[in-house]
């Protein structure tokens, strides 16, 4: 792979880390309409979502299926990125709120 083709791929891949990043935060924006608290973790690649009142361990949301999903519990649970209040209904009641 020549230079220009690895800074192609380079800058894809960063356009596609800064999307995924971005959904991320309109559900940690969406999910405190929710009054759940959740954060960005580890570069803004996933979302720790807390648990009410601290009990029991944080749930992880994280884009998936090629940016296209919410994906939580190990990609048991998800929910279409384009649908951004009803990911975020369907996890704080996945959270227990």
């Amino acid at each position: 792979m020549n230079s220009i083709m690895r800074a192609a791929a380079a800058f894809t891949e960063y356009q596609r880390r800064r999307r995924e990043a971005f959904a991320l935060t309109r559900l940690r924006d969406e999910l405190l309409k929710h009054k759940v608290h959740a954060e960005l973790r580890d570069d803004d690649s996933v979302l720790m979502v807390h648990r009410p009142g601290g009990a029991g361990l944080p749930v992880w949301v994280f884009v998936g299926y090629g940016g296209a999903y919410y994906s939580w519990r190990s990609a048991e649970k998800r929910h279409p990125v384009s649908d951004l209040q009803g990911a975020a209904q369907v996890l704080a009641g996945s959270v227990g709120r």
